[in-house]
């Protein structure tokens, strides 16, 4: 039998919720973009994009073009002119004890080196970013944490290869590897390397100048992924769990205008899963720098097909709310989402886009109700340029097992977030971060998991 949320279940929840926000001033939070790649944790509703925003857009580069090198390609074809040369230097410690007895930990040192050109004749591209993560102190008694490979070894791999097509100025095909941000295909970069992807999509805008309204869309087939820490691409279908070789098909679109955006976009691997995600949003910055936002999102996880993913069909859904209210560099985000309990939510393909998905936890699983509480604020209000923080709690109730129908014990997970990004001089693009997550075990054996993440990045642009 199938268990999706139901209406009765949520609408006092989705009240309750609702009243919250106009009460408080609440808006929606970037919990799982902040969360689960390495960037900065957003201090105002501008900054506090969902999911589908960032998801038809063009890959943004490094840093920009030093100015005296611009200077002497200006003269010479596109192709050469425009070309970009990067280098993202990153060091990566982890340190995770579990609820059992056993430990990660590992500190690698690596980063990417990514080429972009100009185009050719205004139409023909390509890029490429070579990724490496190897190891400064990897104990063998310690694997698992993704930083190094599966056995602690570094690793080493053409991440993105890539050629590209610019139909008009509007309109995009891009052919083989590369990255990709969408709620349920994405980088998911919070270790030494990004999840990538090989595929052969479109994307375009239409719209969009001067603040007028603009529609992105996008549509592709997605063959092969290529895991943070492996060196391998594999099917789309086996990373999601199935024997078989399928890819994925995925196609949606989001209108954004000044004052709301909302969106969809559809994920379907023949016989083994279908993935549907909606979501929108309103927000407005008034002329005091108040800045409100509300958010709503719903995912919808279905097998497919033979249901060659588990053997069996399922189905379940999430449904998630959250709001923001920003003043002066400081963020108070409240979020809730509620899960279907047919089944656990997955994510085959990178993060869960879910707004209680935080730095170790989903909520996203059978029966489960989360709420979230987020603070942030931009230190340089005070003085302190480039320092953001942010601290966070999350509580998860209600989860079951999918099989048993019995009760799971509850969680509740507290996250700190300190980083610093130097602005100008010669530290600019020096990105220093440390992360720390304490999660809580409820009405179970009241164990608790410790996640220590330190981390720095040196972006440089080349060319």
């Amino acid at each position: 039998m199938k268990h999706p949320v139901s209406l009765h279940r949520l609408m006092p929840a989705a009240t309750a919720a609702i009243l919250a926000n106009l009460v408080l001033g609440g808006v929606p939070a970037f919990a799982e973009e902040q969360s689960t790649d390495e960037a900065p944790p957003p201090t105002t509703v501008e900054e506090s994009p969902t999911s589908l925003d960032t998801t038809f857009g063009k890959t943004p580069t490094y840093g920009k073009q030093p100015v005296t090198l611009k200077e002497k390609l200006k003269n010479t074809t596109p192709f050469i002119r425009d070309t970009r040369l990067d280098i993202n230097v990153r060091t990566f410690y982890y340190y995770r004890d579990k609820y059992d007895p056993s430990k990660f930990e590992s500190w690698a040192l690596g980063g990417a080196v990514s080429y972009q050109s100009g185009y050719f004749l205004d139409h023909f591209g390509a890029g490429a970013t070579f990724y490496t993560s190897q190891p400064l102190y990897a104990p063998s008694d310690r694997s698992g944490a993704l930083v190094l490979s599966e056995t602690q070894d570094g690793y080493a791999a053409w991440g993105q290869l890539y050629g590209e097509i610019k139909v008009v100025d509007t309109v995009f095909v891009d052919l083989y590897r590369k990255e990709y941000n969408t709620p349920y295909i994405n980088k998911q970069d919070n270790r030494m390397t990004p999840n990538t992807f090989e595929a052969y999509t479109l994307l375009g805008t239409y719209g969009g100048k001067e603040g007028a309204p603009e529609l992105r869309y996008g549509a592709g087939y997605f063959t092969k992924m290529k895991p943070r820490n492996q060196e391998g691409f594999d099917w789309m279908s086996k990373t999601a769990g199935a024997t078989v070789d399928r890819g994925v098909l995925a196609a949606g679109a989001n209108y954004k205008s000044k004052l709301f955006s909302f969106g969809a976009v559809d994920y379907f691997c023949d016989d083994v899963i279908n993935i549907f995600y909606a979501e929108g949003r309103i927000s407005h910055t008034f002329a005091d720098k108040l800045g409100l936002l509300f958010a709503a999102q719903y995912s919808d996880q279905r097998s497919a097909g033979e249901n060659l993913l588990t053997g069996s069909s399922f189905f379940t859904n999430q449904v998630g709310l959250k709001g923001e209210i920003g003043y002066e560099g400081a963020l108070m985000t409240l979020a809730y989402t509620i899960d279907g309990s047919g089944a656990n939510l997955r994510t085959p393909w990178g993060s869960h886009p879910g707004y209680t998905s935080v730095q170790v936890q989903d909520f996203n699983r059978a029966g489960e109700e989360a709420f979230m509480l987020r603070l942030a604020y931009d230190c340089s209000k005070i003085g302190l340029d480039g320092l953001t923080t942010s601290a966070l709690w999350v509580h998860g109730w209600n989860r079951v097992d999918p099989a048993t129908r019995a009760s799971v014990f509850n969680e509740d997970e507290y996250d700190l977030d300190i980083q610093w990004r130097a602005k100008e001089g010669v530290l600019k693009g020096f990105w220093p971060r440390v992360r720390y997550a304490h999660v809580e075990q409820r009405n179970g054996n009241d164990q608790s998991i410790n996640d220590l993440r330190v981390i720095v990045n040196y972006e440089i642009s080349v060319l």
